[in-house]
């Protein structure tokens, strides 16, 4: 599975913030690592230096063998809060794509 890490010039896309986006990722859909192929991570702060509450944007485009891209958007407060909930909203998306997928074709589990 192949992560690629964008961010707007907003937010500083370090090499921390790519290991981090990494680890949460695999940690996300490592069970799923065989199907998906590619996941895009941006990370974008909505209101630049001006501020505020939930301003913080983090979409999440998982690309599965098979199947059209999927994409997850969260904001939040923080970065981290934005790409965690963007990243529990995907693994959710694609567990219940596998769901599909099995019940509809039960031999290939």
């Amino acid at each position: 599975m192949h992560i690629q890490v964008h961010t707007d010039n907003h937010i500083e896309g370090d090499e921390r913030l790519s290991e981090y986006a990494e680890s949460s990722i695999h940690l996300a859909l490592g069970h799923l690592a065989d199907r998906v192929t590619r996941v895009d991570a941006h990370l974008a702060d909505e209101n630049g230096d001006k501020g505020s509450g939930r301003d913080k944007r983090c979409t999440l485009e998982a690309h599965v063998a098979g199947q059209p891209p999927v994409t997850t958007t969260h904001h939040a407060a923080s970065v981290r809060d934005a790409f965690e909930g963007a990243a529990a909203k995907l693994e959710r998306l694609l567990a219940g794509i596998e769901d599909r997928r099995r019940d509809k074709h039960p031999s290939r589990g």
